[in-house]
């Protein structure tokens, strides 16, 4: 009997154990928390219909039905006949194969779909797999949609042999047609991926997003432990551990995943509405005359303000909608240069910048803002991603210059800044660069091969930093006033000598004084910018572009131009 108005104990089907942590689980609750562990905060694995679910808009999944086919190309026979394994994982999953396909919305915005069940089979990538996933990838291509795979796979299936094998590449071609074609696509990498999907179509989207816990890799922990027999470390292969080296963009929690997709795939929307809010430009955005006396040596100290905003700062205020994306796919994920996809008033964009930090602890943790290479190359992959889908690029501008330590050379340094500059100069997308602090030397010069370079009225350009120069002329640090304004260092020579073409008012006294006010200003330039250059012919963009550099030279020593109001420019 139970007492009138207490609700009955659950019976015992209705608890479960976390099988990381072994605490019991009420499945109701367990549902609620999105199959995600309360006490341990492990991420239970989840079946393709139930990940369905808890990514797109209710009720707006539309699933493709494949024609079935003969699904057993070798007659192969173990312990059991093949066909007879493939029924049974079929009765299981309650899947006819390892992923399903379909069309949905998610966050309003159509989707393709594809998403893995590590129920039927282990996930494994056979045939009609491989023929799933890329007809997933054709229907995209043929709505001209975005496509989300969601992949949870042990690798290849065994039982197909190399029939199974050539999937990885029938995959990957239509992952490169979609790329081709510059379409958006994301894959969430769910525990576990393995083998054939992970060295495909899972680490080919134009973003990498892992899911918390997940473990990601080629070779499983086991094959590779019994390969080299050697320790592993304890979090190898988990998604924490793919973002620290960095080969994926982002790792999410279950509940942060759908939040996530909605942005990046509004971000992505080839035909983005402008903004509804502020709209029209800032009328109220000063043009500015940089006060041709400055000294050098005053723009230099206020450049490097330990208060005056950063990258980061700018990314808060002067821009709309901000999502980082980690890494250069090959070694690591620099912090001393930040990037993703923006969106500021109404432009979709990529935006590249250095980051210093303001506490010494922000500081030592972001290099003081030196990146090293894989900084860079993390800047030209976003850069690639740019190209791809059409979105201009702005870059953000304030260090000392590229890091200088021995790792730095040995991961080649001089190669990436080349390769960068280099990639920058022919992008065929509008680049507009703002210096807002220091620009010391080609680590400040990489984000600066642009169609616009705007500078700060307290920020400069230089070949090398004044105490550098001053050491090596002067034989003393201590000249470094002296060098600076031997350099001439400051807004208005760059501007006069036709490298800058605009300079950026700031708040009285400098940047750091009101930093809001010091983002209104930028986000107005970089705005003005943006609206000018939007719709260019690209061969029209690279042929001004070209032009650009070509002109900066010197005339007998006298400047380009002479300084005039600046913003707006007349170009």
């Amino acid at each position: 009997m139970t007492t009138p108005g207490v609700s009955a104990p659950p019976a015992p089907t209705d608890w479960t154990s976390c099988p990381a942590c072994g605490w019991l689980l009420y499945r109701r609750r367990l549902e609620r928390d999105l199959h995600v562990c309360p006490e341990c905060d492990a991420h239970l694995r989840l079946g393709a219909r139930a990940r369905i679910d808890q990514l797109v808009d209710p009720e707006s999944f539309a699933e493709t039905v494949f024609p079935e086919r003969e699904g057993d190309p070798l007659g192969f026979t173990d312990l059991r006949a093949y066909p007879d394994r493939l029924q049974d994982a079929a009765h299981r999953s309650g899947e006819s194969e390892a992923v399903v396909v379909g069309v949905a919305t998610i966050g309003g915005t159509p989707v393709v779909l594809a998403v893995m069940d590590f129920g039927f089979l282990g996930g494994s990538m056979g045939v009609e797999v491989g023929r799933r996933v890329s007809g997933a990838a054709e229907l995209a291509l043929e709505r001209c949609l975005p496509l989300l795979a969601v992949c949870a796979s042990g690798g290849a299936r065994m039982q197909e042999g190399v029939f199974s094998l050539f999937q990885m590449a029938r995959v990957s071609e239509a992952f490169g047609r979609l790329r081709e074609a510059g379409l958006f696509s994301v894959c969430v990498l769910t525990d576990p991926t393995y083998g054939g999907v992970s060295a495909s179509f899972a680490t080919l989207a134009s973003v990498l997003v892992g899911e918390r816990g997940a473990h990601v890799g080629f070779a499983g922990p086991r094959v590779v432990q019994e390969t080299i027999r050697a320790e592993l470390p304890s979090d190898f292969q988990t998604a924490e551990f793919l973002l620290a080296h960095g080969l994926v963009d982002r790792v999410e929690s279950r509940a942060e995943l759908r939040p996530l997709l909605v942005r990046l795939l509004a971000l992505h929307a080839p035909d983005r509405p402008r903004g509804e809010v502020d709209e029209e430009p800032d009328p109220t955005a000063p043009d500015v005359t940089p006060p041709p006396d400055s000294d050098p040596w005053d723009v230099v100290q206020r450049a490097r303000v330990v208060d005056r905003p950063t990258t980061s700062d700018y990314l808060h205020t002067a821009f709309d909608d901000f999502v980082e994306l980690h890494g250069d796919r090959a070694f690591g994920d620099d912090p001393a240069l930040i990037g993703g996809v923006a969106s500021i008033g109404g432009h979709s964009v990529v935006v590249l910048g250095h980051e210093k930090g303001h506490s010494v602890r922000e500081r030592v943790a972001h290099e003081f803002g030196m990146p090293h290479p894989e900084g860079y190359r993390k800047a030209m992959r976003l850069l690639g991603h740019a190209e791809v889908h059409g979105l201009p690029v702005v870059t953000l501008v304030d260090t000392p210059g590229a890091h200088p330590g021995p790792e730095a050379e040995e991961h080649g340094q001089s190669h990436a800044i080349a390769e960068i500059i280099m990639r920058s100069s022919r992008l065929r997308v509008p680049v507009v660069s703002v210096v807002t602090g220091e620009g010391g030397s080609g680590g400040a010069l990489a984000l600066c091969t642009s169609d616009r370079l705007l500078v700060l009225e307290n920020a400069y350009l230089s070949v090398i930093s004044p105490e550098g120069c001053a050491a090596i002329l002067w034989r003393t640090a201590t000249a470094a006033p002296t060098a600076a304004r031997a350099m001439r260092l400051g807004a208005a020579h760059l501007y006069r000598s036709g490298i800058a073409t605009s300079v950026v008012a700031e708040p009285p006294g400098g940047a750091h004084t009101d930093p809001a006010e010091a983002a209104r200003l930028l986000r107005a330039a970089v705005r003005r910018e943006l609206d000018e250059l939007a719709g260019q012919d690209v061969d029209a963009l690279l042929a001004a572009r070209s032009r650009r550099f070509s002109r900066i030279d010197v005339d007998d020593g006298r400047p380009v131009r002479a300084l005039q109001p600046v913003l707006p420019v007349e170009r």
